[in-house]
């Protein structure tokens, strides 16, 4: 037992005591007085609140065709250690890091309601769902402590003061401290506590109808006298809490029928009526609705758009006013970041519909698209399908990557320049160099297609046909992209959001293009894995920097049998050069390119290695592998024949494709018989 209790003391002492102790502080309203003074960010509002929650976590700048970039450290999730990462977004982020920014510096913005506004699947509810996250946690920590406070001892009847019985009254929406200053000395008193910073940090609105009653009783109680008025308050810091309805409220439509305005704005206390004797009485009325509870933090509508008319004359004035007007109280102030998130088709609705011009007004629209960039939705499943979250199952490589081109595939627009392909255009918008194409035509792409990204094939949709392709042969100890590019397929006739035959047709015929491209991926793969031999390759190296030496300085090579001097080996050279399509007119170019780089190593005393150029490392390697693959007679596994020799040497390929390439034994067998499905077809080009 003393063990249990000693246990239970090193972890209240390491986990929780500074924290708790922290986070359950409380005291006078002078201690109140005594925090703002040295740190006045607890006076920030909602607006600051998260645009400097979301800048603690730091950012990274780079470019991106051209155009600088800020990368917002917080959309990767490092609280949850990326569950909720946000990955390609980050033009689309910075916009709305912008209007969070204008809003903090009371630019305007702060009066709108921030619509994200994207095709189904885009991420926009994870983004919010961040936010919410981000702010809860921020209010934990020392940089975002917030306060509030309650009403202490308390007459329930102020007209029998001696004899009613007394409560502690918690203000019900969280306000900030300092609306317990009068609004006419407010400025004043600001200044004089924390000196020119009181232009930064305005105190603005008013009591809540609950706290002002109070105050108002106790003034009358006490002629006046505001030092009697704040004995009764007790001020205490707050930890913003979705499930616990402290400063993060989230509302969700429901049908007509049954949608209520006091979901937004709290509702009548039926059983507090007889205690305190009216419905007008605000202690007899609960300040519980999402706006009430959502003060100083964020409020999330989800599907904003399908709201009730009734519930968007509320969010109209919440939003431009920020004020809010509970039954049978006057208007009420809140400060909150109002978000929410909708489809396109919503959204139309919105543009034709002329009653709701007030709202689109008031509103800010953000885009959050689709990804376009390859490599980016390729983190999106490589964080659910991982070997570490995916046990007793391999998943083949490339698996991940060919379902994502398909994904990206799918959202882009065909290109209007006729000697560019969609894969190609892929492939540029992931940054991959493309001859003839520059970082300014990549943005010129972008800026022709203006639809790319909010049409297409939505992520969930390629996870639910990857989570199919793991469960449904169990026997199958590894799934390839075949396996899944399948699944993709025959789910098209199911898609509940594809209706269009002609849309299907291109899907299926996008998907053609993803196996086209995979197998050349892994014939490559299959051809490094045969040409990797390092002494063969360093050879071949050898022999053609000597010739290319020889030839460019006009010289012989030295045969190293016969030891007679010999003019360099043409043959040679172009064999290797014509690997990667140097031409015969361009072949001087690339030689003396070669001697070059050589020389300018040389000067950093550095070593030309056969791998320091990466085109001359390719040709090499497809040179070597034209040598080599008819020794290996890869094609025999198509057979039921190979005798021992050539096992052998499919062995260390297959070796070289598990030690280098990840596969594992299956899939390295798999991809060995289907390249060799096509060297028997003599489909294999040089």
């Amino acid at each position: 037992m003393a063990q249990s209790t000693n246990l239970l003391d090193q972890i209240q002492e390491k986990y929780f005591d500074q924290e708790f102790r922290a986070i359950s502080w409380s005291g006078s309203f002078a201690d109140y007085l005594a925090i703002v003074q040295k740190n006045p960010k607890v006076l920030r509002t909602s607006f600051q609140r998260l645009y400097d929650m979301i800048l603690s976590f730091g950012t990274e700048e780079y470019e991106d065709s051209r155009k600088k970039m800020i990368h917002y450290k917080f959309f990767d999730d490092p609280i949850e250690n990326g569950k909720d990462a946000v990955f390609g977004l980050d033009a689309y982020l910075m916009k709305l890091m912008n209007v969070i920014k204008a809003a903090a510096h009371r630019y305007g913005t702060e009066r709108r309601v921030i619509l994200l506004h994207g095709p189904v699947g885009s991420s926009k509810s994870t983004i919010v769902r961040l936010m919410k996250k981000g702010l809860e946690y921020y209010s934990r920590t020392e940089d975002g402590a917030l306060y509030s406070f309650e009403w202490i001892n308390v007459p329930k009847n102020f007209q029998e003061l001696d004899s009613s019985p007394r409560e502690n009254i918690p203000c019900p929406m969280h306000e900030e401290p300092l609306h317990l200053v009068p609004k006419e000395v407010r400025g004043n008193f600001l200044k004089d506590l924390i000196g020119d910073k009181a232009k930064e940090y305005l105190i603005e609105g008013d009591l809540c109808p609950s706290c002002r009653q109070i105050y108002r009783e106790l003034a009358r109680v006490y002629n006046g006298d505001w030092h009697k008025v704040l004995e009764h308050v007790r001020v205490r810091r707050i930890v913003l809490s979705e499930k616990d309805r402290v400063g993060i409220g989230t509302f969700q439509p429901k049908d007509e029928k049954n949608q209520d305005s006091t979901e937004l704005t709290g509702d009548i206390n039926y059983r507090k009526i007889a205690e305190y004797g009216s419905d007008s009485d605000p202690r007899a009325f609960n300040f519980d609705g999402e706006f009430n509870i959502a003060n100083r933090g964020i409020i999330e509508f989800i599907e904003v758009l399908k709201l009730d008319v009734a519930f968007l004359y509320d969010l109209l004035g919440a939003s431009q006013e920020h004020k809010i007007k509970p039954k049978k109280f006057p208007q009420t102030d809140i400060d909150e970041v109002i978000i929410g998130h909708t489809n396109e088709p919503e959204y139309k609705k919105l543009q034709n519909n002329e009653f709701m011009e007030a709202l689109r007004d008031r509103t800010v629209k953000i885009d959050i698209p689709y990804i376009t960039k390859w490599s980016e939705e390729i983190k999106i499943y490589k964080k659910d399908y991982n070997a570490n979250k995916i046990r007793g199952k391999h998943i083949a490589p490339h698996t991940i990557e060919m379902a994502a081109m398909w994904a990206v595939l799918t959202r882009l627009e065909e290109p209007k320049k006729a000697n560019l392909t969609l894969v190609q255009k892929l492939k540029l918008y992931d940054g991959k160099l493309i001859p003839g194409f520059t970082e300014d035509n990549v943005r010129e792409l972008r800026k022709e297609a203006q639809r790319e990204g909010l049409e297409g094939i939505s992520p969930r949709y390629v996870q639910d046909k990857i989570s199919n392709a793991l469960v449904k042969d169990s026997d199958e100890p590894c799934v390839n992209p075949f396996m899944v590019l399948n699944e993709l397929e025959s789910g098209l006739d199911h898609h509940s959001l594809i209706s269009n035959e002609e849309q299907k047709k291109r899907y299926r015929e996008l998907l053609s293009l993803v196996k086209k491209e995979y197998t050349e991926v892994v014939k490559n793969e299959v051809q490094r894995a045969i040409s990797a031999d390092e002494d063969a390759i360093k050879r071949l190296f050898a022999n053609y920097i000597d010739n290319v030496k020889a030839y460019v300085q006009k010289e012989k090579v030295k045969n190293k049998y016969t030891g007679e001097d010999e003019e360099p080996n043409e043959k040679l050279m172009r064999s290797i050069e014509e690997k990667i399509d140097i031409p015969e007119s361009r072949k001087d170019d690339f030689r003396r390119e070669i001697m070059n780089y050589i020389g300018a190593l040389a000067l950093e005393g550095k070593k030309f290695e056969w791998n320091s150029n990466e085109r001359l490392a390719k040709a090499l390697e497809l040179k070597l592998f034209e040598d080599q693959k008819d020794s290996i007679k890869l094609s025999t596994l198509v057979s039921s024949v190979v005798d021992k020799e050539t096992q052998e040497k499919i062995d260390v390929v297959k070796s070289r494709l598990i030690k280098n390439h990840g596969y594992c034994e299956v899939c390295a067998t798999d991809v060995l018989n289907y390249v060799a499905s096509i060297f028997a077809r003599g489909d294999i080009q040089d």
